[in-house]
C-alpha cells in the first residue's frame, strides 16, 4: 500500500453513494465554519464541549422507542440501550467516539438504537472518563473494567460485538488486545469506524487529506493531543494499538471516509491485522466527513449500517436457528466481494474518480 502503482490489498472496497448530494455540500460547509474553524490548537476544551453540544442538539432526533438504562459496570458508567426488536441476549458493546474529551450522546444514542434495531440486539455504551480531567489510561482501564462486567453477566463472548467510532474505535482496537493477551473468549467480530490507532500521526493520509477533511487540521491534532496523553506513552499499545499485537484477533470490519485525515489509520491497522492472519473488510466511502454513520441528514448511514449488518450476519452467525429448536426462515444477506484490486487508496485522483457504486 506504499506506492500508488500497487493494487489495494483484496480486503479495501471503495465505495459510492449517490444520495444526499446538496445535504452533503451543505453539511460539509456548516462543519468546516462549526468544527474546522473551531478546532484549533490552542483551544480551551470547554469551549469546543460547549459547540459539540449545540451540534448534538441540533443534528440529531433520537428514537423515541428507544430505551436508555444508566448502570454502573464494575464502578465504570454505562447504558443499555434497547428498541423493541432488542434480543436481550445479543449485545453490542459499544465504544462512543469524542477524541477522549467530548461527548455526543443524542448522536449516539440514535446511531447505536438503529444499529440495535437493525442488528436486533441490544447495547452496553460505556461512558469511561474524559480528558483532560482523567487522562490516559483512564479510559482503557475503564472499557477493560465494564467488559469484565458484561462477561461475569454469563453472556458467552460469541454472543457480543465490539464497536467504536474514532477514539472509540482506538478503545476497541486496545481492548481486543487486551482480551487476547488475557487469554479470555473472543466476541464475535468488531466494527470501528474511522478509528484513530495512531498517536504519532505517521499516516500520509494526515497530510494528504487535511484540505478535503471538513472537520480537522494536523495542527490541531498535534496541539490538542497532549490534553489526554504524554509524549512518553504515545507508543504504547494500549495508547497507539496499531503498535499492538493483532494475533488472534476477532474478524475486524472498518468503515472510513476517503478523504478524511485518519483514513489510512483503517488502512495501516487493516494491513496489520491481514499479516496476523486476521479475517478483515475495510470500506472507504467517497465525499464523507469523519464518522458520516452518525449524522441523520445523510441517507449514506443507513446504507453504511446494512454492509455493517451484513458483516455481522456473516461473522457473528446470530440468526442461525439453534437446532434444538423448531427450524425458521432466516433473513438472507448477500455478502461484500471483497476480491477485487484496484489502484492504491493513496492515488486521490483514483479516489476521486473510480468508486464502486453500492447497490
Amino acid at each position: 500500500m506504499s506506492t500508488s502503482s500497487a493494487p489495494l490489498p483484496r480486503y479495501v472496497r471503495l465505495v459510492s453513494h449517490a444520495g444526499s448530494r446538496f445535504r452533503l455540500w451543505w453539511l460539509d460547509k456548516l462543519l468546516r465554519v462549526a468544527v474546522k474553524r473551531a478546532f484549533r490548537h490552542d483551544a480551551e476544551i470547554e469551549f469546543l464541549r460547549h459547540r459539540q453540544i449545540g451540534l448534538d442538539l441540533k443534528l440529531t432526533r433520537v428514537d423515541p422507542e428507544m430505551q436508555a438504562q444508566a448502570l454502573e459496570c464494575n464502578g465504570v458508567a454505562a447504558e443499555w440501550i434497547s428498541v423493541p426488536e432488542s434480543r436481550n441476549e445479543k449485545v453490542i458493546f459499544y465504544i462512543h467516539g469524542g477524541a477522549w474529551m467530548f461527548k455526543f450522546p443524542r448522536l449516539h444514542h440514535a446511531m447505536v438504537a438503529s444499529w440495535c434495531r437493525r442488528i436486533r440486539a441490544r447495547a452496553l455504551m460505556v461512558d469511561y472518563r474524559l480528558a483532560p480531567e482523567f487522562r490516559f489510561p483512564s479510559g482503557v482501564e475503564d472499557v477493560w473494567a465494564a467488559w469484565r462486567w458484561l462477561m461475569a453477566q454469563g453472556i458467552p463472548a460469541r454472543d457480543v460485538i465490539i464497536a467504536g467510532d474514532s477514539a472509540g474505535g482506538n478503545l476497541t482496537l486496545v481492548l481486543l488486545q487486551r482480551i487476547r493477551a488475557a487469554g479470555q473468549p473472543m466476541p464475535a467480530c468488531a466494527v470501528m469506524l474511522s478509528p484513530f490507532v495512531d498517536f504519532t500521526l505517521s499516516s500520509p493520509s494526515m497530510v494528504i487529506n487535511e484540505k478535503s477533511d471538513p472537520m480537522f487540521t494536523t495542527s490541531a491534532m498535534v496541539g490538542l493531543r497532549h490534553h489526554y496523553i504524554a509524549p512518553e506513552d504515545m507508543l504504547s499499545p494500549d495508547a497507539s494499538p496499531l503498535f499492538g499485537n493483532f494475533t488472534g484477533l476477532p474478524p475486524l470490519f472498518f468503515q472510513s471516509s476517503a478523504s478524511e485525515m485518519l483514513r489510512d489509520d483503517s488502512l495501516r491497522a487493516a494491513e496489520r491485522a491481514d499479516a496476523a492472519g486476521v479475517s478483515v473488510e475495510v470500506e472507504l466511502w467517497a465525499n464523507v466527513p469523519h464518522v458520516f454513520q452518525g449524522l441523520q441528514v445523510l441517507s449514506h448511514g443507513k446504507a453504511a449500517l446494512e454492509r455493517i449488518a451484513d458483516f455481522v450476519a456473516r461473522h457473528a452467525d446470530w440468526d442461525r436457528p439453534d437446532p434444538q429448536l423448531p427450524l425458521q426462515q432466516a433473513e438472507s444477506t448477500v455478502p461484500i466481494d471483497v476480491g477485487a484490486t484496484v489502484p492504491a487508496a493513496r492515488t486521490d485522483q483514483f479516489l476521486r474518480t473510480t468508486m464502486l457504486p453500492i447497490e
